[in-house]
């Protein structure tokens, strides 16, 4: 098990392999299909974005409203594929990781090798377990879009496998 503190750096995600376990530390974005459209609207229109995007991890989910002794209700991900159309986008824009579940596309493959970024998969049905790993929530931007807008979550150990490297190894068959 490899513990990983965000932000990522270029030299950290080169180190990573699929297949290896990580518990991630550190702050990542949340965002789903309806976020990565305005997202990419704005960054197509060169203009400005409520958040900082450079650097920054993506966790493809919404959280469900948080009960009220904890910060985050469930928050398990969402089916990655989804965001396939924009994806390298975002990557080319300087994302330094995404979290999701399930296969990408090749075109995102090939964004993530060129970036030296990194796609880790998250369990499918563990909302719960990961909404335990959520210390801090606070939704930052398109709060029109309520759990689809775009959450700035602070997480500890949060646990995830490396699915495709910067190398371009993959663990899906």
């Amino acid at each position: 098990m490899k513990r990983i503190s965000l932000p990522l750096s270029k030299q950290e995600a080169e180190k990573l392999k699929a297949g290896d376990c990580v518990l991630i530390s550190g702050t990542v974005l949340t965002a789903r299909d309806c976020a990565h459209k305005r997202i990419c609207e704005l960054l197509d229109g060169n203009k400005n974005l409520p958040f900082k995007i450079e650097g920054s991890v993506i966790y493809y989910a919404g959280p469900c409203p948080a009960k009220s002794d904890m910060p985050s209700g469930s928050c398990g991900p969402t089916t990655s594929a989804r965001m396939n159309a924009f994806a390298p986008r975002l990557l080319n824009s300087g994302i330094a990781a995404i979290i999701g579940k399930g296969e990408m596309s090749d075109d995102v493959r090939n964004a993530l090798i060129k970036n030296r970024a990194v796609y880790f998969a998250a369990i499918g049905g563990a909302g719960a377990l990961y909404a335990s790993k959520i210390k801090r929530s606070e939704l930052i931007a398109f709060d029109d879009l309520l759990s689809e807008g775009v959450f700035e979550l602070y997480v500890e150990d949060f646990p995830a496998i490396v699915a495709y490297d910067c190398h371009g190894g993959k663990i899906y068959l």
